[in-house]
């Protein structure tokens, strides 16, 4: 059998969101390495392949997590590289916020070895359906919630933005699990830049179990310093102005109009 590696997303929900050919490719392989925080969701694709790997044990308080992804590509590789068929199944989407699948498809291609990603239903996915939001209503910005801190991204207040990892805003070493409310008030500083402080923001967490209840808690921009925040957290901000014509191009389109024979 030719060695090979696959990146397959286990989706969100337990047992619910696995495609049939992300199943497909677990079943099949001759070692398969799990990314996800839910040790449910081990003994959930133990059940599909006996030989399954947790990546989890790569984590450690204070290490930072640049050190722990490139440990997770060395031992996805090494197994690759004996010959193996080598499948890595990630906790929602394998591109979503799992940084190891980009990084272990670079390795193999360089290496000459096949290599695919197969899709997986991500957290964003949920959070669309779960707060029936439509991104092409108004427009969807996502960001990294440290990134946006770290660099001069330009916001659009007219459509939703959609900040990640909240958690651990402002972690510079990536050493990591949670921040907290100075860490916080910084970013909420730097929001009031574009939303007044008792704009309403949404706390989102997805569900995880057949039994979870989403979380879809709705506060002020001004509470989210105190705020219940969890690894899991996303914040969602609605649009806080209505979106501003371009006069300019709605002109040339009018003219246009004019010219063109339908």
């Amino acid at each position: 059998m030719s060695a090979s590696i696959t990146c397959v997303g286990l989706g969100m929900k337990l047992g619910a969101h696995i495609s049939p050919i992300c199943k497909s490719h677990i079943e099949q392989a001759d070692v398969v390495f799990c990314a996800a925080a839910d040790s449910l969701f081990e003994m959930w694709v133990t059940e599909m392949n006996p030989d399954v790997r947790s990546l989890q044990s790569y984590y450690a308080e204070g290490k930072s997590r640049y050190d722990t992804y490139k440990q997770m590509v060395e031992a996805i590789m090494t197994e690759v590289r004996a010959g193996k068929k080598v499948v890595a199944a990630f906790y929602g989407h394998p591109c979503v916020f799992a940084r190891v699948a980009g990084d272990v498809i670079e390795v193999a291609e360089q290496e000459n070895f096949p290599a695919q990603i197969e899709a997986g239903i991500s957290a964003e996915d949920c959070l669309y359906a779960d707060l029936r939001i439509d991104p092409g209503k108004f427009g969807c910005q996502h960001f990294e919630t440290s990134q946006l801190m770290f660099y001069q991204r330009i916001i659009d207040p007219a459509g939703y933005l959609i900040l990640w990892q909240l958690a651990v805003a402002g972690d510079r070493k990536l050493t990591r699990y949670a921040t907290g409310k100075a860490y916080r008030q910084i970013l909420i500083e730097q929001l009031y830049q574009h939303y007044p402080p008792e704009h309403q923001v949404i706390l989102y967490e997805a569900a995880v179990l057949p039994i979870d209840k989403v979380r879809k808690q709705v506060i002020s921009l001004a509470d989210l310093v105190d705020a219940d925040i969890t690894q899991a957290t996303t914040l969602v901000i609605p649009p806080a102005i209505a979106m501003i014509k371009n006069e300019k191009v709605m002109k040339r389109l009018a003219e246009l109009d004019k010219t063109t024979v339908e």
